[in-house]
């Protein structure tokens, strides 16, 4: 009897998140299909599928491309993404191990800190942030790496401090005997455990950076400087015209890149996320 309640339960859950993930992949799978639709068709039928009248081929990305100089900004977003996201990989675990390994003052503190920067919201700091970003002429794509490092800090630091507590201390104590110093320690011993929790964090500062609006919009030159996001707004005309076939084809574009990552990634990532959740 009991299993039989755990069978319609479990069929139950199956239909209830299949229905949650069909509702959540209908939106890219719209903005798909009507990248191959004129803007007057995508006005009128929304949810058709294309037809011989509303089909235009790859136009809307040939247009889109040119207006936008996509693969310049794709240039842009890729370098700051791939620098951003390594910086923050190692100068977090090697912090993280700092804390996890060293029980003093402030090692807690900072700790304390770092996890009180999570829920403290971007906009609270964005006016304050632009200004130093310009007045340290962080304004290039150099400079903007480092703003990430600062807000991308938090979450990677909490998530590798829980993984580290959960390494055993003889490991590295075997390593120490073996004449092993603490550089040696963390990138031989440590760094290579870490993996699951190193590509977590990966994934999930990338999708951020890859993503994100905001904070390039405020800080980089617009004159020299454009990520894919920017660039794409430059499709939306005057008086609130929008090139909708083009918009949709770049977004398209755009989400190309991080989908295949985090396909190539996804068996680490609920892998990495328990494993920093084991100790607090």
């Amino acid at each position: 009897m009991e299993n039989a309640r755990k069978a319609k339960h479990g069929w139950a859950l199956t239909l209830f998140f299949t229905i949650l993930s069909v509702v959540y992949i209908l939106p890219i799978v719209i903005v798909v299909y009507n990248s191959f639709k004129s803007k007057v068709w995508i006005n009128k039928t929304p949810f058709a599928l294309p037809n011989e009248k509303s089909f235009v081929e790859f136009l809307n990305y040939t247009k889109g491309i040119e207006k936008t100089n996509f693969f310049g900004a794709f240039v842009v977003s890729l370098f700051i993404t791939v620098i951003s996201v390594l910086l923050i990989c190692l100068c977090t675990s090697m912090c993280a191990w700092y804390i996890a390994r060293v029980n003093s003052a402030f090692s807690r503190t900072f700790y304390m800190l770092c996890a009180f920067s999570m829920i403290v919201p971007f906009q609270m700091v964005m006016f304050t942030l632009s200004k130093i970003a310009n007045m340290l002429h962080c304004s290039n794509p150099f400079g903007i790496i480092f703003v990430y490092l600062g807000f991308g800090a938090g979450l990677a630091i909490f998530m590798f401090v829980g993984f580290v507590k959960s390494i055993p201390l003889e490991i590295e104590e075997a390593a120490m005997i073996d004449g092993c110093n603490p550089l040696q320690t963390f990138f031989g011993v440590v760094l290579p455990i870490m993996k699951p929790t190193m590509i977590t964090v990966a994934i999930l500062q990338a999708m951020w950076i890859w993503n994100d609006y905001l904070l390039p919009y405020l800080v980089l030159d617009q004159r020299k400087w454009k990520t894919i996001p920017i660039a794409v707004q430059y499709l939306k005309g005057g008086y609130g015209a929008v090139e909708m076939g083009q918009m949709m084809a770049m977004l398209v574009l755009a989400i190309i890149p991080i989908v295949i990552f985090y396909l190539a990634c996804q068996k680490y990532i609920i892998e990495g996320v328990v494993a920093g959740a084991v100790k607090g």
